[in-house]
């Protein structure tokens, strides 16, 4: 037997140290994926989706609370299949970040987005900002899929958040002209209709928290939506 190095012992070692090191990296990536924003909610719809997947060429509305809080959506869009991807408190980043897992997926003829007034509550974030944020959504989607319709739904006007007005104003301008360049895409404007005869968000379309809507803001989004939607 030649002298030298003892092949056995090294080979065993090597075992455990890759596999101490694929371990280590499962479990980071399991970490990294359950501190992600949200994380929680896409794997409700995920897990929703593996008991029953949604239909192709249906409509996908997808954005923040004003979407997840609207329960009747589909009792609201009769002869229309909705797939409600709404998730409380997102903004435009988480959009584009989760499109490949709560979007995309359904290949769906339609998207409805609802997004941006919880972007304002970020440092330095200007009304450019949005349109920018949204701009990059629209290419995600646009690229995956290209014969889908997309329609941005205006930010709204609420009373606890007068205060961002202008820049809502603005964002909202700035989209629509933007869309209004592009094929396949609708924008729908809801800004006029909650506002009262002063220009000031009508409190009576509100809950208590004057910033989620009752049953007659949402009646106001109905009867601006249902014309829309393919």
């Amino acid at each position: 037997m030649s002298a030298g190095w003892p092949i056995l012992p090294i080979f065993v070692a090597m075992k455990k140290f890759f596999y101490t090191l694929f371990i280590c990296l499962v479990a980071s990536t399991v970490v990294f994926a359950q501190n992600r924003p949200f994380w929680k909610d896409i794997q409700k719809f995920k897990a929703a989706d593996s008991v029953e997947m949604p239909p192709k060429n249906a409509i996908v509305f997808v954005g923040s609370s004003s979407f997840t809080r609207w329960y009747d959506v589909q009792k609201d869009f009769p002869g229309h299949t909705i797939i409600n991807r709404g998730f409380g408190g997102s903004s435009l980043p988480h959009l584009i970040e989760y499109a490949d897992r709560i979007i995309i997926p359904y290949r769906p003829k339609q998207v409805v987005v609802y997004c941006g007034e919880n972007d304002f509550g970020g440092a330095g974030v200007t009304a450019d900002t949005v349109v920018n944020r949204f701009k990059t959504l629209y290419g995600i989607l646009r690229n995956e899929l290209p014969k889908a319709e997309i329609v941005y739904i205006s930010m709204k006007p609420s009373p606890s958040r007068a205060h961002l007005m202008p820049g809502f104003a603005a964002a909202n301008a700035e989209i629509k002209t933007f869309l209004e360049k592009q094929r396949r895409t609708r924008y729908i404007d809801i800004w006029d209709a909650m506002l009262d005869d002063k220009g000031s968000p009508r409190e009576e379309l509100f809950v208590s928290d004057m910033l989620h809507m009752n049953e007659k803001g949402y009646a106001i989004w109905q009867k601006a939506i249902a014309p829309h939607l393919k």
